[in-house]
């Protein structure tokens, strides 16, 4: 297809981090796929608990991102702290298998999540530091389609191993270890920073100028991003509403694969028509696919209509997440790229702490169908708010 003729014009850089990420994905995945299942069987928790969990995890990986981005951003040097973040990720395996109580499981997810919080915002602004302005859209497409083949690979293998061990999940935790060395090898051998501009000597790393520095336009990006993160919660809650329904747990990964697998086949292709007709009509397509999924799970009385919320899942995280990454790079300078990355990654993750608290607390509270209704409801709202200030968006971001 035409569409992927032009892949090939794509840093080999850019190439290198995708498998990079693809490969801390498998080993991520494996263990997120499971660690739902795992906390509730295992460990005894309740659904807020997951909720907090998996909100405090991915804020505290979000708000990281602001700190490692401004110091890429003063220091000229982005693959060091991503491949430092590559590695803490790593590390923190090793922790899910040791983990006794929902306290040790929260320090894991916390240790792994502050690892992914360092990597984030240099490795995207690594990207667009080698993509040139045109093929920016494709070339963060790419990454997130690299990113979610890991992704389903990764729970796949769960469901694999689950199996063959008997579902034996601290046995599994330590196999995943194995992808994140993979990926931090791939990072150190393949991938090749160009000069950036450092700060002048002395300087300290983290100024508040690097913020007022960041343009209007980037700002109106921002408070889209929040308005898309709180209309949706962690994928967590899709595994439990797969157990919910009667999943076995050896299988409930299954529903992960499918939504990765979907947001995989779909990102580059909607990064790649962004470069053609702008990012906002693909933003908005996703938006409304992401009402359709929670209209779809709070339905649901089948693992069948379970699956098909997660494929649903999967087409909004495609044609949202790898544009968002873009229209950053898209309104943000050089030389506080990091910082636009980190400041986007610490407002979207107080977004994903709230939704995913919230989502926990209808579950308890009231029914699985309360949380993923809510959820259509609010982004419901959130697309009609989109496309009432679509036009000053697109102005903004062209």
């Amino acid at each position: 297809m035409k569409i992927f003729r032009r892949s090939k014009e794509i840093p080999s850089g850019v190439w290198a981090l995708g498998f990079v990420s693809m490969f801390m994905d498998i080993s991520s995945e494996m263990i997120h796929g499971l660690l739902p299942v795992f906390l509730v069987t295992v460990l005894g928790a309740s659904a807020v608990t997951i909720g907090m969990i998996e909100g405090i995890g991915e804020g505290l990986a979000l708000v990281t991102r602001v700190f490692s981005g401004v110091i890429s951003d003063r220091l000229g040097k982005r693959k060091f702290l991503a491949g430092l973040g590559y590695f803490l990720g790593t590390i923190s395996k090793p922790l899910f298998a040791a983990a006794a109580s929902v306290q040790m499981a929260l320090a894991a997810r916390s240790f792994d999540r502050f690892g992914k919080g360092l990597r984030g915002a240099p490795r995207d602004a690594l990207i667009a530091d080698l993509t040139p302005q045109p093929l920016r859209g494709a070339a963060y497409g790419l990454r997130q389609s690299l990113d979610s083949v890991g992704a389903f690979v990764g729970p796949f293998l769960a469901v694999a191993l689950m199996l063959a061990t008997g579902n034996a999940f601290r046995r599994i935790f330590w196999i995943a270890g194995l992808f994140g060395l993979a990926a931090v090898a791939i990072l150190v051998v393949f991938v090749k920073e160009p000069e950036t501009q450092k700060s002048p000597a002395g300087q300290s790393p983290i100024q508040p100028s690097a913020f007022s520095q960041l343009s209007r336009p980037y700002f109106g990006v921002l408070g889209l991003g929040v308005i898309f993160t709180l209309a949706r919660f962690s994928e967590a809650f899709l595994l439990l509403r797969a157990e919910n329904v009667g999943l076995a747990a050896e299988y409930i990964p299954f529903i992960l694969v499918i939504l990765s697998l979907v947001y995989a086949l779909g990102a580059y292709p909607a990064g790649r028509l962004s470069d053609r007709i702008g990012r906002m009509a693909p933003l908005g397509a996703g938006l409304l696919v992401l009402v359709l999924a929670e209209l779809v799970l709070a339905a649901a009385d089948s693992v069948l209509l379970v699956a098909v919320g997660a494929a649903l899942w999967g087409l909004h995280l495609a044609f949202t997440q790898g544009l968002f990454a873009a229209l950053v790079a898209d309104t943000a300078a050089e030389d506080v790229r990091g910082t636009a990355f980190g400041l986007f990654g610490l407002a979207t993750g107080i977004s994903m702490l709230i939704a995913s608290v919230l989502a926990g607390w209808l579950w308890d509270r009231y029914s699985p169908q309360a949380t993923f209704l809510a959820g259509s409801i609010f982004s419901f709202l959130a697309l009609i708010g989109f496309i009432m200030l679509r036009g000053r968006l697109e102005k903004n971001a062209s």
